[in-house]
C-alpha cells in the first residue's frame, strides 16, 4: 500500500527533520549504512534485497519499517504472499518499527534507538 514510505518521507520533511540525526539519503545502496525495509517480502523481493544487502558496506544495518516488513501484515491472506517471509528471514534484520503504517516519530524513535545501540558496541 506505501503508507509507510509515506511516512518515511515524512521524516525528511522540515517538520521532522531526521537529517539531524544524521540520517541523509544516498543514491547506492554502495554508501549506505543502513537500509530501511518497508512492505512484505514476496519470492520476486528476496533476490533483489539479498543483493542489496550484500552490497552495503559493513557493518550495515536493516531497519524493518511496519507490520508488513516485520511479517506480512495486512496482505497475509492474498494471493500476492503466498510465498512471502519476514525479512528477518531472508537477510539479518538490526531494529523493527511497528505499525501500519508507523507515524514519523516512531520511524525516528526507532532510528535515534539503532544509532545508539550502534555507538554503544563501539
Amino acid at each position: 500500500c506505501n503508507n509507510c514510505d509515506i511516512e518515511i518521507l515524512d521524516c525528511l520533511t522540515p517538520r521532522h527533520d531526521i537529517e539531524r540525526f544524521g540520517m541523509l539519503l544516498v543514491g547506492s545502496i554502495k554508501h549506505a549504512d543502513v537500509l530501511l525495509v518497508t512492505g512484505i517480502v514476496n519470492k520476486k523481493c528476496k533476490p533483489i534485497l539479498k543483493k542489496l544487502y550484500e552490497q552495503m558496506p559493513k557493518p550495515g544495518f536493516v531497519i524493518a519499517i511496519g507490520t508488513c516488513a516485520a511479517g506480512r501484515g495486512m496482505f497475509h491472506n492474498t494471493y500476492i504472499v503466498d510465498e512471502a517471509e519476514p525479512l528477518d528471514k531472508v537477510i539479518p534484520v538490526d531494529a523493527y518499527i511497528p505499525g501500519c503504517p508507523p507515524k514519523p516519530e516512531a520511524i525516528i524513535d526507532g532510528i535515534v534507538k539503532l544509532i545508539k545501540k550502534v555507538r554503544e558496541k563501539k
